[in-house]
């Protein structure tokens, strides 16, 4: 162990001490984007736990086969929080995962933190910045209950939430309050139920270190909510972006409801996506910003835009990852279904807020993400897209992808018919995927048979899915 490395074990011992800790708890990303943790007694984290890490099978987490399955977990220090879901007095660490090999461990090429972080490490070898800075937007209902069946006889979901219109002819709990759908943006008490618990997340996740911008009810009257957090490193958020899953569900919990990233829980409603705002730094200077150019974005900016909306088709493969994605991606809800950017334009798949002025915060955010991504694969792949589009200075204005500073819904159809459109199902995002992957495997960063796994694991749920017979479809085709 290094020098600095002793300091910071020695400054988490002392927290364990300090705070009287039972337990440590290690979490780790499987390929779909879900912690898994273990445990050990807090007596046993020691500086062998960071030389020789903890030993897993590491097949049971979705990855590509290897010969050698066998590797071990090494926490990062930076990331000890106490976790207040634990009855126990538990101190939370990430990690990351390495083969085991000989001389020495080596960093496990699939395992997701690891390729975001050969994502930054090759955007700094191609000397176009030495930062990436995202910010996120969390987007998630809350509901009272849900339950669902799958049985071959019985097939149904049903939600309660006592905020919604359905729920005014409810006896119990109810108070006449109700929203009404796609009527809940920014509501104010007493509809919005759900103000203090927001707050108590937000609480929470400062804890967690995460910034928070804002939180609100956002369109969906039937429990959507908001969570933005402040600009940060892409890495940094990634890991941010498990713990705020994490934070929300458990809080929300801990609470009587229960919370869903589900992109499209609801028919009818506005559906929950994970807008994804990012820049570029080198040497402390922004990358994107040049007061001359459109939207008062460089060269370079537009390029990476470019690179966005030339492999925006196969990038839903990795950032919009399920079925359910595409139920979202559909027009009339604010969600993009064309490939183009503009400024302030909420129709654009890139859109440039006008509120973004200054140098240091000059961005464009990507719409169409939904948070059922595993994030370090999804922020990774967003980066090689854009990466790959200053390579080759791809323009998006002269490969006609805009500016559309005009609401794309509302164009004729046989004008819609004119521009490229994202994927309407995950099969197509996968066949693009299939079709389009070579900008991701530059420098190293997405290993091929990861993304063959990637591939093989989503066309599985897309192929059991779209076999199974819809409710919907008995009211439209019973009586046929």
């Amino acid at each position: 162990m290094t020098g600095s490395q002793t300091s910071r074990l020695q400054d988490v011992l002392n927290m364990i001490e300090y705070h009287g800790i039972r337990i440590v708890d290690f979490k780790l990303t499987d390929i779909d984007g879900r912690w898994r943790h273990l445990s050990i007694p807090a007596e046993k984290l020691g500086e062998a736990t960071m030389e020789q890490g903890i030993g897993f099978d590491g097949s049971n987490y979705g990855y590509a086969p290897l010969e050698n399955s066998d590797m071990v977990f090494v926490p990062v220090l930076d990331s000890a929080v106490i976790d207040p879901y634990s009855e126990i007095p538990t101190l939370s660490m990430i990690g990351d995962v390495r083969v085991i090999d000989l001389p020495e461990n080596r960093p496990f090429d699939q395992y997701p933190r690891n390729v975001a972080i050969r994502a930054l490490e090759y955007m700094k070898e191609q000397g176009i910045a030495d930062r990436m800075v995202i910010g996120p937007e969390y987007e998630f209902y809350l509901f009272d209950r849900v339950r669902y069946d799958t049985k071959p006889n019985h097939m149904e979901f049903r939600i309660s939430a006592r905020q919604s219109q359905w729920e005014s002819g409810e006896e119990a709990n109810n108070n006449g309050y109700q929203l009404p759908g796609g009527g809940g943006y920014h509501s104010c008490l007493p509809m919005d139920i759900r103000s203090d618990l927001r707050s108590r997340m937000c609480m929470s996740l400062k804890e967690w270190g995460i910034d928070v911008k804002y939180h609100h009810h956002e369109v969906g009257g039937s429990g959507q909510m908001e969570i933005e957090v402040e600009l940060g490193d892409m890495l940094e958020l990634a890991d941010g972006t498990m713990a705020a899953k994490y934070v929300i569900k458990n809080e929300a919990m801990k609470n009587g409801c229960t919370a869903t990233f589900m992109p499209k829980p609801l028919y009818g409603e506005a559906g929950s996506g994970m807008h994804v705002h990012m820049l570029l730094m080198k040497d402390g200077k922004p990358v994107f910003y040049d007061p001359e150019g459109y939207a008062q974005l460089s060269d370079k900016a537009l390029h990476f835009i470019g690179g966005l909306l030339k492999h925006a088709r196969s990038l839903c493969a990795i950032t919009n990852p399920s079925t359910n994605s595409y139920k979202r991606l559909v027009p009339g809800f604010e969600a993009p279904v064309t490939i183009g950017y503009a400024t302030a334009n909420r129709s654009a798949v890139v859109r440039i807020p006008k509120y973004a002025k200054t140098p240091e915060v000059k961005r464009f955010e990507l719409r169409n993400p939904d948070a059922t991504c595993n994030p370090y694969y999804a922020y990774a792949a967003i980066l090689m897209a854009g990466l790959d589009g200053i390579r080759h200075q791809i323009d998006p204005h002269e490969k006609g992808w805009g500016p559309y500073d005009y609401n794309l819904f509302a164009l004729p159809e046989a004008e819609k018919a004119k521009i490229e459109s994202l994927p309407g199902s995950l099969k197509e995002a996968l066949e693009a995927l299939e079709q389009d992957h070579d900008y991701l495997l530059e420098g190293g960063v997405f290993p091929e048979r990861l993304l063959n796994q990637l591939i093989l694991r989503r066309r599985k749920d897309e192929s059991e899915i779209s076999r199974i017979p819809n409710p919907a479809e008995f009211a439209y085709y019973y009586d046929l």
